[in-house]
């Protein structure tokens, strides 16, 4: 296997200008993958930095103006830089962390550096806001601009199609995942044998860290450093500790105690049986490819225990039901999410979802709701459903749904809202307002799968839901024990 070279089908040009060759170092602007193992994107910056024997400047910036940025989410990405700079330390890197302390303070900082160095490397992620600014930053960069797909197991530009359901993407994952497992990202593309070759740099020129100086990261994560910061603080920290080392942790206990009873205990509201992983996959402290490795080193797994393609959730891997199950939220259903943000710029709008799935709303849209709640209710969990009112104070306090609930959630809103849009919307502001697994391909997933995206038309035809899954409280609480749950978030 080598980690040499990353494959062409994950790099895509933004601004295709020659490299320069008198430019000062190799520029990688950490914007999504925000790791530095297991990133093909730094990897990418690294071997242009040894092709041209130049230094290697990593770039990890937080601004204030994005949508829901709040103290939650600032602190979750400031945990993460601590343990960023932490594995530069000892490396031939030179790592900048910077924090906006007010809005538009660190515009030019990227053109800036972008200006001096040879090439400009950064993430290539297909939602939220990130299409747009790299969009927008690549008219004013002077330099070579690519940017790199580091956000799945295969290359995104693998599929020439989107896929509406989960089992044809399931099908289409069996045939051609296998042919793309010996292309694994370098575990640690920044130890000396990798970075032989790169040059040094000490320090920045004093014009650049005098106007934009390094982020005192210490200070930002200790109590009340945020708040001279123009973001929300009224969505306050989890007890979740953000960055690649906490991600390491819960991967290594998810592994050893929680992946034996998987397939059962992820819908058990009363039982911590997720892997907890999705915050850290969305902020980039962790790569898929990395929790592949470490599961199948765990289950001593090899290409040949492979089963024809099947398209189902078992029988296909070779392994346990448990670790099958869970090979196909990574492989499968998280995948899945990307492919639709990668191919269709609607992904988030009513007009992205099945036909039938439209129709059926349309139809039932006038119909009567026995209950509706303003964005404001459901905010507040003031709604006469105590298990969906435990599921929101559940992502208010944690920044989480459990898995199951989440579902329940949705299609609550969805009951309680005077139009299909007004659902929409509520689900997409309450979801990425609290949770740290928003904003997210697999977060717009989950919310469109209440509105019929991968799923079918469902009978009998209801009121308000029309042919769309139906679901509800009583006969969740018939199927799960829920009395801790309850407890917990009452």
């Amino acid at each position: 296997m080598s980690f040499e070279t990353v494959t062409r089908l994950r790099v895509r040009i933004a601004r295709d200008l020659p490299l320069r060759s008198d430019g000062e170092w190799v520029m990688y602007w950490m914007t999504a993958f925000r790791r530095t193992g297991h990133n093909f994107a730094l990897q990418h910056a690294r071997d242009l930095a040894k092709e041209l024997k130049k230094p290697l400047v990593i770039l990890e910036a937080l601004r204030v103006r994005y949508r829901w940025a709040s103290d939650r989410f600032h602190r979750f990405v400031i945990d993460g830089m601590i343990d960023n700079r932490a594995a530069c330390e000892n490396t031939d890197a030179f790592y900048y962390p910077y924090v906006e302390s007010h809005p538009g303070e660190g515009s030019g900082l990227v053109a800036t550096l972008a200006k001096r160095a040879c090439a400009v490397v950064s993430d290539d992620f297909p939602c939220f806001f990130h299409p747009t600014m790299i969009k927008a930053i690549s008219r004013s960069i002077e330099s070579r601009f690519e940017l790199v797909d580091s956000n799945c197991l295969m290359p995104l530009s693998i599929a020439d199609r989107t896929f509406t359901v989960a089992h044809s993407y399931r099908r289409h994952m069996q045939k051609v995942l296998p042919t793309h497992l010996d292309e694994m990202p370098d575990p640690n593309p920044l130890d000396k044998r990798s970075t032989r070759g790169i040059l040094k740099l000490q320090k920045l020129p004093s014009s650049i860290t005098k106007r934009w100086p390094s982020a005192n990261l210490e200070k930002l994560t200790s109590q009340g450093g945020l708040d001279a910061i123009p973001i929300d603080h009224s969505v306050l920290p989890t007890g979740m500790r953000g960055g690649s080392q906490a991600a390491d942790k819960l991967l290594t206990q998810f592994l050893t105690r929680r992946l034996v009873s998987y397939n059962h205990d992820r819908n058990e509201p009363d039982s911590y049986g997720s892997s907890e992983l999705s915050p850290y996959m969305h902020f980039g402290h962790i790569s898929p490819h990395e929790v592949f490795q470490k599961l199948m080193d765990q289950l001593r797994w090899h290409p040949g225990m492979l089963h024809k393609p099947n398209g189902k959730v078992n029988g296909f891997w070779g392994v346990s039901e448990d670790a099958e199950a869970f090979l196909d939220q990574l492989c499968s259903w998280r995948e899945i999410g990307f492919n639709m943000c990668w191919r269709e710029p609607n992904f988030d709008s009513l007009e992205s979802l099945p036909t039938w799935a439209q129709k059926t709303m349309n139809e039932h849209a006038s119909d009567p709701r026995q209950h509706l709640y303003s964005l404001e209710q459901l905010d507040a969990s003031v709604t006469y459903d105590k298990i969906w009112n435990a599921a929101q104070r559940q992502l208010v306090r944690e920044g989480r749904i459990h898995n199951y609930l989440r579902m329940l959630w949705g299609k609550k809103i969805y009951q309680w809202s005077p139009t299909p849009q007004a659902a929409l919307d509520a689900m997409i502001e309450l979801n990425n307002k609290y949770a740290l697994d928003g904003r997210d391909p697999n977060s717009y997933s989950g919310i469109f799968w209440v509105l019929g995206r991968y799923d079918r038309a469902w009978g009998p035809e209801r009121p308000v839901f029309g042919k769309l899954r139906y679901m509800t409280s009583e006969n969740t609480a018939k199927k799960h024990a829920l009395g801790e749950y309850l407890k917990r978030y009452a």
